[in-house]
């Protein structure tokens, strides 16, 4: 224990020689720090006050003013003045704010190229990034973010649209601004500060070592070196103050020293504290938002407008603010709904990806429970393959093959995308909702559950699901532990229907042989013969036919360890049909698998059917 005064007598031992070294540099002239205001941001190099330092105080560009209210003001190119809340030397980040609360008409003309000083902070985990449109009328789709204060021509709305979103911009003409791609968070704290980054001068290194940075000569160039402050006036002072404060903390060390123990699990305590409250900060903006009962029949119009009912409640169509639709889930007062809300705003609300459905907020009121999605005009893909006029709702095999695409890369960020892996447990069509442009998106969290990526099995008290998509070791362990394999099961049974346009178990079809639609297409593809769908029409779609057929026969193995990972999954949709091989057949008797208590998995789905009857 020992080893901690050591430490604390270095840290002095610092500061002494920083204090020693004053008046060594070339900035000798130079106030070490500078303030508009007595909480105001401190200026030193790069920066420098324009008024009050010479001009080799600071790097070109990086000036600041003071204005009559004494804030801090950046002056930027084009007359581009901006309100300075904070100065991160270590980061080099710079966060500004406009007084009269358009931020954005500020930033616009500033791009990321490098002859500009200050760039956009993108968000290493942020994958939302916008476009500025300006719009005649509405477009036709969800807009998350209109933009009151750059819409000041009569007739015209500004909109932020999401890059990766998928809408009908017919009436909209794209802003062409220097920044052709625009970070979420700009839009989020239009009125707050947002932090502008630099790269030149490259400081970062001398703060981390406790020394200022300023020009190794100023008469002859740009020069940057790590330099100890000068002396300025009362330093003297300031040593014999150090010098004191640096005995008393000493003794405070030895204090330290023998408290440390007793201090440990605290101070871990009050790290993790730190890191979830600054986690909650950060993402204040994502959480989903909280409504009232009062708020949920306001959005729904007193509910006038339902697009769909079933066991777990009705589903509305809403109208938020600036012509934002979104979909209205009002949940029955039933047993159990208590546990799937939570599940559903628990698991959704730390989700954001572009094929999963985007929880915007939901209402405990009471025992008045709503959830509360974005609106998906294109309704769920089982009304594209189940429908009877199917042919006529038929997507096209290069679109079947998108979708199937999409989804796995859900289930996938799902699985793997995510702190804690989430087991969907109801991977069905009827889950899987269509925008505009039909691309997928996974929706329905209820019987989800959360586990730690390194966690193999997952507990279960009872079967969850839907018949014909559910795992059989979820029925049964004697199939194997109950993981996320499960969820790749029931995506192998959604490609399957896909594929052939019907219910994998179809209690309709009179002829027995044809009732389990997976076998039977096994063996026509084990024997190299034609699928026969009425919608292959080109070589190239049966070849699409073929691939979704083999990744769902893989998928629909027998025991959880033969079936792919989605992010293999994910791999072998996007290669070449030709290119995979047939899995082994998931429906071998229990003869040839010697495990004659067990019964294989086509006739364990047949029982299932003969349940549904």
């Amino acid at each position: 224990m020992a080893k901690f005064p050591l430490q604390y007598f270095l840290l002095f031992l610092m500061l002494f020689v920083r204090l020693e070294g004053l008046g060594k540099g070339q900035n000798e002239y130079c106030k070490e720090v500078s303030r508009c205001k007595k909480h105001g941001p401190a200026i030193h190099f790069p920066f420098r006050l324009k008024d009050s330092q010479p001009r080799h105080c600071g790097y070109p560009g990086f000036e600041l003013t003071c204005n009559q209210r004494n804030e801090t003001v950046l002056e930027l190119p084009n007359s581009v003045n901006l309100l300075v809340s904070k100065i991160d030397y270590k980061s080099q980040s710079i966060h500004v704010y406009d007084g009269e609360g358009c931020l954005l008409r500020r930033l616009i003309n500033l791009n990321s190229s490098s002859d500009t000083t200050f760039h956009f902070y993108y968000e290493s985990f942020d994958m939302n990034y916008y476009f500025l449109y300006n719009c005649s009328s509405v477009p036709d789709g969800y807009v998350e973010y209109f933009i009151p204060c750059l819409s000041t021509v009569p007739g015209y709305r500004i909109y932020a649209v999401p890059y990766f979103g998928y809408y009908s911009m017919t009436s909209c003409t794209k802003i062409d601004t220097s920044t052709s791609l625009l970070p979420s968070y700009i839009f989020r704290e239009l009125s707050e500060n947002v932090p502008l980054d630099w790269s030149e001068p490259n400081c970062a290194k001398c703060e981390s070592e406790g020394k200022s940075c300023g020009f190794k000569n100023h008469t002859t160039g740009h020069e940057i070196e790590c330099f100890h402050m000068p002396k300025t006036k009362g330093s003297s002072i300031k040593l014999v103050v150090t010098a004191v404060v640096i005995i008393v903390l000493l003794i405070l060390a030895l204090l330290v020293v023998v408290l440390y123990r007793i201090y440990t699990s605290n101070k871990m305590l009050k790290e993790d504290q730190v890191k979830i409250e600054k986690f909650l900060e950060d993402y204040r903006a994502l959480k989903p938002s909280r409504y009232s009962y009062a708020d949920i029949k306001k959005i729904t119009n007193q509910f006038k407008d339902k697009l769909g009912e079933g066991g777990y409640g009705t589903v509305f169509k809403g109208k938020l603010s600036n012509e934002i639709f979104v979909a209205v889930k009002v949940l029955n007062n039933s047993i159990g709904n208590g546990e799937e809300f939570i599940n559903e705003v628990g698991t959704m609300g730390m989700i954001h990806h572009v094929n999963v459905v985007r929880l915007v907020g939901f209402c405990a009121d009471g025992s008045r429970r709503a959830l509360v999605y974005e609106f998906l005009p294109n309704d769920s893909l089982e009304k594209f393959i189940f429908s009877e006029g199917h042919k006529n709702h038929f997507l096209g095999w290069e679109k079947l093959q998108e979708i199937a695409v999409g989804i796995a890369k859900g289930i996938e960020y799902l699985h793997q995308g995510c702190d804690q892996r989430i087991l969907h447990f109801d991977i069905k069509p009827h889950n899987i909702l269509l925008d505009h442009n039909f691309n997928p998106k996974v929706s329905d969290f209820g019987l989800a559950k959360l586990c730690s990526k390194e966690q193999s099995v997952v507990s279960m008290t009872a079967a969850r699901g839907t018949m014909g998509y559910i795992a059989p070791e979820v029925f049964s362990r004697n199939f194997g532990n109950v993981s996320y394999k499960a969820d790749v099961y029931s995506f192998g049974m959604l490609l399957l229907e896909m594929v052939g346009g019907r219910k994998n178990i179809d209690v309709k079809v009179e002829n027995t042989s044809q009732t389990y639609f997976p076998e039977w297409i096994y063996n026509h593809l084990h024997q190299g013969e034609e699928l026969g769908m009425i919608s292959i029409e080109k070589e190239e779609h049966d070849k699409i036919a073929k691939k979704l057929a083999i990744v769902g026969l893989w998928c629909i193995q027998w025991y959880p360890v033969n079936r792919p990972s989605m992010k293999v999954v994910v791999q072998m949709l996007e290669k070449e049909g030709n290119n995979l091989t047939m899995p082994p057949n998931p429906f071998a008797s229990a003869t040839e698998t010697n495990t004659s208590s067990i019964k294989p998995v086509g006739a364990f789905n047949r029982d299932l059917a003969a349940i549904l009857e």
